[in-house]
């Protein structure tokens, strides 16, 4: 057999099958869809907590006898624990899947291990290192493929922030401000986009050495404008701060940038978030403070961590939840998020 008819062969049984709905990113989502898969995760959260044998065992048997896949290129805390404990809510198997426990790119092509993987599995939750990573799995697996993580990108912990922001604020999000101090991150760009749908103005405050990504700047002003909201990057942490509801950090040093440490220090200089920023930056008397986590004490001080504002373990608790809504929304739900 001749390698045109194979490659021919093997576009062909790929092109015939329906291709899945996947979660790459919030700007993908309208803002009806984003809207309901927070209200989702707050319904589950709700059935979760509430200990009802008959609604816990309705949704276990949604995924009985599936298997999920986990799919981790990068060690993780928050991330694992909610997924799995996300697939054992609706009845499936969670398959822990690190990197040195298969053989993806290694001494098998990633398009062959995808078409594997998602033959045997309802869905792959994937936390790697480049968005072209999630993009390859997208095109090729025959299940949703959900991103846990990429440089680029974080849309399970912007689900978790806006349940996290409902919660702290009575269920109404209009009108409320968040701002940002630290990096131009992976979870900035999808809490901007985030924030914005549920119709919070959004004000990012980075260093001027560092560039924000323009992909994401542009789709936020377009949603601030079709909103009538306030998006901006600015360059004092003060600035930001003014009149501020949601005051939110990150890491500053990534995985994998450890390095870079004392360079990263002194490019921040002055953006650690402590009790005397806050009042120098005249927050919203309601202010509460969140971290993605993990958090080093170079990004914000106990003052503020461990303050009566701040709901970073109530935020941590919500990716489980987070986890679920993706779950029934893109695989119980076929990918239809109104459902």
């Amino acid at each position: 057999m001749s390698v045109r008819t194979v490659t021919t062969k093997r576009v062909l049984s790929t092109t015939l099958k329906p291709s899945p709905r996947h979660l790459i990113n919030i700007s993908q989502l309208t803002n009806d869809e984003f809207s309901s898969l927070v209200a989702k995760a707050q319904h589950l959260k709700q059935v979760y907590k509430s200990g009802q044998a008959s609604a816990i065992a309705e949704n276990h048997t949604k995924l009985l006898g599936k298997l999920v896949a986990l799919l981790f290129s990068k060690r993780s805390t928050r991330t694992r624990i909610s997924t799995e404990g996300a697939a054992s809510f609706f009845g499936a198997q969670p398959m822990f899947l690190g990197k040195d426990d298969i053989q993806l790119g290694v001494n098998e092509s990633v398009y062959d291990t995808t078409r594997v993987i998602s033959s045997m599995t309802s869905c792959i939750f994937a936390r790697v290192n480049k968005h072209s990573e999630i993009l390859s799995l997208c095109k090729d697996s025959s299940v949703p493929i959900i991103n846990s993580l990429c440089d680029k990108y974080h849309p399970l912990q912007a689900i978790a922030d806006l349940l996290t922001i409902k919660e702290s604020f009575g269920g109404d999000t209009k009108g409320l401000k968040l701002a940002w101090i630290g990096d131009a991150n992976n979870v900035i760009n999808d809490l901007a986009i985030a924030s914005l749908k549920m119709g919070i103005h959004v004000s990012i405050s980075v260093p001027e050495s560092i560039s924000f990504d323009k992909d994401v700047e542009s789709d936020a002003k377009k949603l601030a404008d079709q909103q009538g909201l306030k998006f901006e990057i600015v360059h004092d942490p003060k600035q930001a701060l003014q009149n501020a509801n949601i005051v939110v950090t990150d890491t500053w040093i990534s995985m994998g940038e450890e390095s870079q440490k004392v360079a990263k220090l002194k490019q921040f200089a002055g953006y650690q978030i402590d009790e005397q920023l806050i009042k120098q930056g005249q927050v919203a008397s309601n202010w509460v403070f969140m971290h993605c986590l993990p958090r080093h004490q170079e990004e914000v001080a106990d003052d503020v961590f461990y303050s009566d504002n701040s709901v970073v373990f109530e935020e941590a608790e919500n990716r489980l939840y987070a986890a679920m809504a993706v779950i029934e929304a893109f695989v119980v739900n076929k990918g239809d998020l109104l459902k």
